[in-house]
This record gives C-alpha cells, structure tokens and sequence, in this order.
C-alpha cells in the first residue's frame, strides 16, 4: 500500500470500530465521517469502494446482533447450518476450490531442512499480506504491513529451510481469491505443517460457507471431538494460512467476534465485506 492507501485503510477501520462500539445507537454517515475527518460524501465514496456495499448496509454485518441472527434464525441445527453444502456460486468456495496436504515428518523435520519456500507480498482489501509456498502448495499467508517482519515471522516458522523471493503460480492461484470472480478459482493447494487434530478443524473451517459463522462448540462437533473446545480453539488461533482457511468465520457461542491473529477489527472487517458479497448477489 502507498501513503494515501494506508491512510484510507485506517480510516475505515476506524469507521468500523466506531458503528461496532456504537451499534446500538444507530449512527448516521454524518457521525462516522465525522469521527474519520472526512465529509460525508467523500466517506460513503471510500467505504463503498473498499467494503463494496455502504456504511449503513454494512453495519447489519459487522454488528453482535447480525452474529447472533447467524447463529439463532435457522431452521436447522447449528451444524447443518454451518456446514451446509450444496450452494451454488460464492458460497461453495471453500468447500470446492482448497485442499489441505499435511507435511510428513521429514519435510518439515529440524525446522524445515531442505524444504524449497518461495515467498511474496501482496495487497489485499484487508492489508499487506506475505505468502509462501512450497512445491507442493501453499504454507503461510499472513497479514503483515511491514515486509521485514513478516519476513522474519516466515524464517521464524521454518528456521532451516531455503528462502526465494518469488511470486510463483501457487501463489498466483491462491491470490486470485481476492479478484471476487471465485467462480472461476483453480484450485488452491495447501502443504501445512501440522498435527492431525490440527489438519481436521482447519479441514471443517473450509467447509463453513461464505457468509456464514459458526462456533468453537460447532466445529469440536463436526469433527467429534464435543468436549474438546478448548483446543479447537488453539487449533484455529494456530491457523498459518490467513482467510483461505476462515478462521474469521468462528465467534463465540454468545454472538461475541471474539480474538483473531491478525486484529479483531480486520476480523470484523472480513465478516462484513463477506456478508455484502453474499447479499449483492442474493
């Protein structure tokens, strides 16, 4: 991101954390512009480009109370909700287009010796990102503004392993997620270096459709571990690869956003520009 993008994109994050603390009150586009220092019409501008959908649109999204319609007005149990498959267009775009290799013992063995990691930077609509990629497939994407930390958190997951810096098709692929016209994705690989409970919630993760939330309790169930919610939820904060396998889509069981690894406003945001894409196209 240049200067005015990064201004831009503090902007609206602070936009979203305002309607969020103060959802109740229903704040009008002349409040929120007013707390980013922009003219209303200049705000609406932005905030549309960026999320895709107006503010006011916008806030039935990023609120607690939209959380919990998600999770309260089905007439299916929580699991059939959150997993549905089935649909068509956006929605299956997990279930369809992203497979998950585990790494075996000997390619990520000692840190990573003699694995081959190609990595790059990007931009994205929530942020700088850094993604890497082995011959077998994607194995980190993370948010990250600063190239030389996100480098640094890359080595810090694989101490041993041979570094280039370069953008190749694996990357390409996985990067087309944000270009909207999911319809048409490749497939997207990941080789992720990882226990089998870990390989199993963030294989149910892929399978909560666009659009929808589901909870810590809801994933321990559909991968029959019930009482296990605690380390569910380690599974999915331990998650290496940013929004291709959802993480964001997981809150709590009371309708709270709850925590993410790279900032619950991004979470928010993510939640929200997801929930615009579904209704543009409904």
């Amino acid at each position: 991101m240049d200067t005015q993008e990064q201004l831009t994109f503090s902007r609206i994050a602070q936009a979203i954390e305002y309607i969020q603390v103060n959802f109740q009150q229903q704040p009008t586009l002349e409040e929120v512009a007013e707390k980013v220092h922009l003219s209303p019409f200049h705000f609406q501008r932005l905030f549309s480009e960026w999320a895709g959908t107006s503010p006011k649109k916008f806030l039935q999204y990023i609120s607690l109370e939209h959380a919990k319609k998600l999770l309260q007005n089905s007439h299916t149990s929580l699991v059939e909700t959150a997993y549905q498959t089935g649909l068509s267009g956006t929605s299956r775009l997990h279930d369809l287009f992203i497979t998950i290799e585990g790494m075996t013992p000997g390619e990520y063995k000692n840190g990573g010796n003699n694995l081959l990691i190609n990595y790059s930077f990007a931009e994205s609509p929530f942020g700088n990102l850094i993604v890497a990629s082995t011959p077998k497939g994607i194995c980190y994407m993370a948010f990250q503004e600063d190239e030389t930390q996100a480098f640094a958190e890359l080595q810090a997951k694989f101490p041993n392993a041979n570094f280039s810096r370069k953008l190749d098709i694996l990357q390409q692929n996985a990067l087309f997620i944000f270009q909207h016209d999911w319809n048409k994705l490749p497939q997207i690989k990941l080789h992720l270096k990882a226990t089998e409970f870990q390989l199993k919630v963030w294989e149910a993760l892929l399978k909560i459709p666009m659009g929808n939330l589901s909870t810590y309790g809801s994933i321990a169930e559909q991968i029959e571990k019930p009482y296990a919610c605690r380390a569910v939820g380690t599974a999915i904060g331990s998650n290496p690869v940013a929004f291709l396998i959802p993480c964001h889509r997981v809150i709590q069981s009371s309708g709270a956003i709850g925590g993410y690894m790279w900032g619950s406003t991004r979470k928010k945001a993510i939640i929200g520009w997801e929930g615009a894409k579904i209704n543009a196209v409904s």
